[in-house]
This record gives C-alpha cells, structure tokens and sequence, in this order.
C-alpha cells in the first residue's frame, strides 16, 4: 500500500526525487540507443541495414504509447494525487527494463518499448507536482529544473548505453532497471503527497485521452495558445535528434565519436540553461520575455546549421547560440500552468505531454524526408541543412500565435478593469485569464 503523507511544500529532497524521476525517462530513452543495432541483429538475424525500420518501429510505439497514456496518468493524478502515479510508474518501470533485458524474441522487446512509452510518460504528473507545490512566480524556475534532466539525460543515456554495452548488450537494460528499483524505494520514504483532497476531482475517461485532453483544454483560451506555440516549438526542435547524425556524416564525414561528442556537448549547454540559467534569468525578465528569447536565439541556431556552418567546428558555435531556447520550455509551462485551475493541473500536464508526443511521431518522420530529397543522388539542389531551414521557418511563425496569445490576455485583462502588477514582467496577469 502507498502512504499518503500530509501535502508539503516542495522540499529538496522532493525536486530531487522528481529531477531523478525525468532524468530516468530521458535515459531510458536513449540508453538503448548505441545497443539497439547489435542488439536486434542478435534477436532477428538480418543484417544491419535490414534491422533499421525494426528499430524505427520501436521508436514510433514508444512515442505513440507515450501520446496516449500521457492524458490518463495525468488525470489518474488529478483523481488519486501524485505520489501514488509517480511512484507505481516507477515500479513498472523497473520491471519493464528488466522484461527487456530478458527478451528472447524482437516481439518481447517490441512489448516492452510499449511498456517504457507508458510508464514514461510521467514527467506529466512530476510537472504537474511541481505546479502543485511552487507559488506560481516560482514555477518556471523550478519547471528549468526538472528541464535540466532532458539534458543531463540525453549525455547520460547514450553516454552509459555505449559503455555498458561494450561489455554485454544486456547490460544497459539491467542498470537502468536497477535505477528504478532504487528510486522507487527511495520515492517511497521520501516523497509526500502535493495535491490536497479538496483540488482533487474524479476521473473522466473523456478528459484522459489524448483529443479528449486537448479539447478540455478548449476551456483556457490562454493556454490553448500557449499550448501551439510550444507544439511548433517541439516540432521544429526534433529536427534536431531526427536528422542530426545523417547531416553531420554527410556535410562533415564525421565519425560516431563526433556525433557523440557534439551530443554530449548540446545536453551539457541544455542542462546549463534550464538547471541554472532559468531561475536566475525567468524571474528578473519574466515568461513572455522569457519565450521571445528562445525563439530568437534557436532560430539564429537553426539558420546557422542550414547556411553558416562551413566546417565542423562551427556547429559548437550554433549549438551554444541555440542553448537559450532552453528557457522556453519552462516558460511556457510556467505561462500555462498560472492560466489552469489548481485541480486541473494534472490534466494541462498530460496535453502538453501528449503535444511533444504528438511531435515526436510526426516531426521525424518530415524531416527525414525532407533530407532524403535534398541529399539524394542527383538531388537540386544538393542542401543537408534544408530540414534546419524549415525548422527555422516554423520557429518565425510561433511569435504570431504567441503574441496574439498575449495580447488578447492584455486586453481581457483591461476589461477587467486594468492591468495588475506584474513579478518581474508583465506575465503575472495571464494567471486571471483562467475561464
């Protein structure tokens, strides 16, 4: 049985927890990545260009799994609390990777890839915790916070899975196992309850699925948005992991060790920007200003990749520019979360969840085709930067539903009978603009 302990505030120890809880999702992401291939060769006995598509299979059901279960562990968590969701996807967690480990067959690993897109997915209900317990000019720094572990993770995950399996194939899989188990146990002894009995609300299958999610949305005109800003936002970033290694090899004639290099040094600036920057920054300069930023200096990072990067050095150069996009993320999430009612933060967390999802099965797939043209033999003209190019172009148009996002809150606001003080910026109103 899962205690329930009194609500808290948030403590040390409970962001800690929940860093740890993202950082698992990421790394178990990415820790089968440097396996994958040998791995499913073991498994299937093709060749290594045939076991390709077998692994794009796995990546598509773990995000597809993620879209869907996203919106129901969100609303579970509006319904039973947080504690109770975080700490039962962890055990299940733990036993997926070692199902896994175990796998006999590409059938078993096909399983438990699904497994590990639904149990994964709750970063929703760690965010929404996090939303639960921080006053609300506190939220985006401490959203930055847990954005930090996207990328710590993604230096971890293929970091600790090529390691690892360089001695066994199976071993990654063990470890991460391992990792579960003991942040289940330590969860389980430290980790309160934040959702008081009196925000909770029953659970509604049709606000737990993914449209069913989105549309209840419908009801926070502010946060809808929001809300296709960051879908934009999200689907011009996974350009970036779709087509990074493809365009470095091809442009560049790097090595797996510069593509691993140049990985580890973009999870480093990102765990830079979101764990630290974002609260000393998002407070003095507020969440608007926050967003503009991002989209400002991301959009420079992804030009520079298409047209301005004439040898591989230079890529460190865009990859740091590109790191301030980092703040906007937890921007948003801080923008959002002020504009939903207290006992609905668990389901606003499951669309955002279900919205990267969302991206994460469709922006690859674009933006590897988009590369295929432009690189195929014959192909005029012959472009690898061409999928950044259209990545830039979407991040341009996110400032017009942003900004009309904006104004319109300004405008109910004046209404209303004038505009409030804001902290820091002017963003503070948008937490009267809830319906």
């Amino acid at each position: 049985m899962i205690l329930n302990l009194p609500q808290p505030k948030l403590t040390k120890h409970a962001l800690g927890f929940l860093f740890m809880v993202i950082l698992l999702d990421i790394i178990g992401l990415g820790i089968i990545i440097p396996v994958l291939p040998q791995l499913l060769i073991e498994l299937t006995g093709l060749a290594k260009n045939e076991v390709a598509i077998r692994g794009g299979f796995l990546l598509l059901v773990y995000a597809a799994m993620q879209f869907i279960m996203s919106p129901i562990l969100g609303g579970l968590s509006d319904r039973f609390g947080r504690r109770p969701v975080i700490l039962f996807s962890l055990l299940g967690y733990g036993f997926d990777f070692t199902l896994m480990a175990l796998a006999p067959t590409y059938a078993w690993l096909f399983v438990g890839r699904m497994l590990s897109g639904a149990f994964a997915a709750t970063y929703a209900t760690a965010y929404a915790f996090i939303a639960d317990t921080s006053p609300p000019e506190k939220r985006a720094g401490n959203f930055g916070i847990l954005g930090a572990a996207f990328g710590i993770g993604f230096i971890l995950g293929p970091l600790l899975g090529g390691v690892l399996g360089d001695i066994d194939t199976r071993l990654p899989f063990f470890a991460a196992a391992a990792i579960a188990f003991a942040n289940f146990i330590y969860g389980f002894f430290i980790l309160p309850e934040s959702l008081a009995p009196e925000n909770r609300r029953k659970f509604d299958i049709r606000r737990a699925n993914p449209l069913g999610s989105l549309l209840q949305i419908r009801s926070y005109p502010i946060v809808l948005g929001v809300l296709l800003t960051y879908f934009l936002m999200q689907f011009a970033h996974n350009s970036l992991p779709a087509i990074w290694s493809y365009y470095s090899t091809v442009k560049f004639n790097w090595s797996p060790l510069d593509i691993g290099f140049s990985l580890t040094y973009v999870g480093v600036t990102a765990a830079f920007v979101q764990g630290w920057l974002v609260r000393k920054v998002i407070p003095i300069i507020g969440e608007r200003k926050a967003v503009y930023i991002g989209l400002v200096t991301m959009t420079f990072s992804f030009m520079g990749y298409a047209f301005m990067t004439p040898t591989g050095s230079w890529v460190y150069v865009w990859i740091t520019v590109g790191a301030a996009g980092g703040f906007m993320m937890p921007a948003m999430q801080g923008l959002m979360s002020r504009a939903t009612p207290e006992n609905a933060q668990g389901e606003l967390q499951g669309a955002i969840a279900s919205v990267m999802s969302i991206t994460m099965l469709t922006s690859p797939i674009t933006m590897t085709y988009i590369f295929d043209q432009y690189t195929a033999p014959g192909a005029d003209p012959f472009f690898p930067g061409m999928p950044f190019l259209v990545a830039g172009i979407i991040l341009v148009s996110c400032t017009i539903p942003f900004w009309l996002t904006m104004q319109k809150a300004d405008l109910r606001e004046r209404a209303k009978g004038g505009l409030s003080s804001a902290v820091g910026d002017e963003t503070s109103e948008v937490s009267s603009q809830v319906e």
